[in-house]
């Protein structure tokens, strides 16, 4: 699975998830809900490139 990078450097990890959002590890960006905003800054998914 694929690594997704923020502007702000935030690296969102497939592997990792974001557990404290409850995003379960394992969990693809392409699945993430389309709400999600970076744990960081608060960017949406379209504010982060495929690393």
């Amino acid at each position: 699975m694929d690594k997704y990078k923020c502007l702000c450097g935030y690296e969102y990890d497939p592997a990792v998830g974001d557990p404290e959002h409850g995003i379960e590890p394992g969990t693809p960006f392409e699945k993430l809900p389309d709400d999600w905003t970076c744990p960081i800054c608060g960017l949406t998914k379209d504010n982060f490139s495929k690393e």
